[in-house]
């Protein structure tokens, strides 16, 4: 269900008023997903990746054999604190299709 707006003075646009951020629904057999507030979660899920690669690498560095691939996985985890800034920024800016109006002809 949508909504519409109308202008002041009488004149009405009627143009659907959508949510940004609808939730996601995934169907898995007789289960459903529901991701609400889409971009939160990704951070978060970016967050657990991060905490993963960076405790599995101080762990691999316990192991002088598995130093490399803790190194790896730093750089992994540190590449991904790139990713936590643009994921915010891409929750406040969303390209819309505006509706054509009558204006236009």
């Amino acid at each position: 269900m949508t909504a519409c707006s109308s202008t002041p003075g009488g004149g009405d646009t009627r143009v659907p008023n959508t949510r940004i951020d609808s939730p996601l629904t995934l169907h898995l057999g007789r289960e459903e997903l529901v991701i609400r507030r889409r971009y939160e979660t990704l951070s978060i899920a970016n967050d657990f990746l991060i905490a993963i690669w960076f405790l599995a690498g101080s762990i691999l560095f316990l192991y002088p054999s598995m130093e490399r691939t803790a190194v790896w996985l730093f750089i992994i985890g540190s590449f991904q604190f790139l990713i936590r800034p643009t994921i915010r920024l891409a929750s406040h800016l969303h390209l819309q299709r505006v509706p054509p109006s009558h204006w236009e002809s």
